[in-house]
């Protein structure tokens, strides 16, 4: 429901925090409130999802990720809006899919996919996708070799319901970690795990 123009700060951030709680998750993620980092706008509201290893069958951290809400009825620059979303997502890889050349491109593309395939309206995106291979030496040698992708990415929605936004960012996550993806015809990682150890 949109906020009356004449609406307090406060009201108008109370009230995109209530569109976030209307979002429906999926069942692969334990998603909980967090404190919100200060100084990055006058408002905030983040979330923490972590990847269910029950639900998956392993015992290893499948995934895990962060989503802050900023909110600032300055606009500042850059935003192209008062509201700004940032996102955070990282998952494990199997060390031969970290060496793809294009996994970083995938990763970009499958964040664009499901904000789009949820109906989130946004702008001025922005972000980096990040491949790390790591191999253990000396002491450290016996965890071997392994790979992780990182996500971090922000746009500014152009409506004030953000529960789409939360949507797409929560699949990306179930994307990065193996999952199938909710809509039809979309390429994943595979599930299997290298394990480290």
């Amino acid at each position: 429901m949109p906020v009356s123009p004449a609406a307090s700060p406060q009201a108008v951030f109370d009230s995109l925090v209530a569109s976030v709680a209307r979002a429906r998750l999926r069942d692969e993620l334990d998603v909980t409130a967090i404190p919100a980092p200060s100084g990055l706008a006058p408002f905030s509201y983040a979330l923490a999802a972590d990847v269910n290893p029950a639900r998956h069958h392993d015992d290893s951290d499948l995934g895990t990720g962060r989503l802050i809400i900023l909110y600032d009825p300055d606009a500042p620059e850059g935003w192209n809006g008062t509201v700004r979303i940032v996102c955070f997502a990282q998952a494990p890889l199997e060390t031969d899919i970290g060496l793809d050349p294009f996994v970083a491109d995938v990763t970009w593309a499958w964040l664009v996919d499901a904000l789009e395939a949820r109906g989130a309206v946004y702008t001025a995106a922005s972000g980096t996708a990040t491949k790390v291979l790591s191999t253990g030496y000396g002491e450290l040698a016996p965890q071997g070799s392994g790979a992780q992708l990182e996500l971090r990415a922000s746009w500014t929605p152009l409506d004030d319901d953000l529960a789409p936004h939360v949507e797409g960012w929560a699949e990306l996550l179930c994307m990065v970690a193996g999952y199938p993806p909710a809509p039809e015809g979309v390429a994943v990682l595979p599930t299997r795990r290298a394990a480290r150890g």
